[in-house]
């Protein structure tokens, strides 16, 4: 672990002091891109991992952020009956638009626009779990009630 976070790192730690968050961003040698490869380099269950998943409304173009627990898939059909509409994956350049961050660093909190944001109801049942924080290889621990506060989330049954 480095003392001195890159740019994105630095920017995501910021906000989450200036929100008033306890949380501390790490930088990891190792790829946290994907929720396995995150918990192998920080040591933790898959399960633990916040997922940050980015979806569109495929006709308001509206982006729709879930974050889900690493063990659990995207049941996508619930989440367009959630959402009123049908949805899509977006794509990397509609993600790092709408959140200010590329995929696989995406934080839960700091988007570049108010996200319509649902919580994987999984993730509430753990005491600790470790979200993005602007890189594929920054992280930050946290609670699930801080994940509440950070998003103000709608909790669901997505998977």
């Amino acid at each position: 672990m480095s003392d001195k976070l890159s740019s994105s790192a630095q920017k995501v730690q910021n906000i989450l002091q200036a929100r008033g968050f306890p949380c501390q961003v790490v930088e990891l040698p190792d790829s946290t891109r994907t929720a396995k490869e995150a918990a192998l380099a920080i040591g933790c269950r898959v399960e633990q991992i916040v997922k940050s998943l980015v979806f569109k409304g495929k006709h308001s173009n509206k982006p729709v952020f879930v974050v889900a627990s690493g063990q659990n898939r995207v049941n996508e059909k619930r989440l367009s009956e959630l959402v009123g509409e049908p949805i899509e994956k977006a794509d990397a350049d509609f993600v790092r638009q709408r959140t200010g961050f590329a995929v696989g660093g995406v934080p839960p909190i700091g988007h570049t626009e108010q996200l319509e944001t649902f919580i994987d109801e999984d993730l509430l049942q753990l005491q600790e779990i470790w979200a993005a924080a602007g890189t594929p290889y920054a992280v930050f621990r946290l609670t699930p009630a801080d994940l509440q506060a950070m998003t103000d989330g709608q909790v669901v049954s997505i998977k």
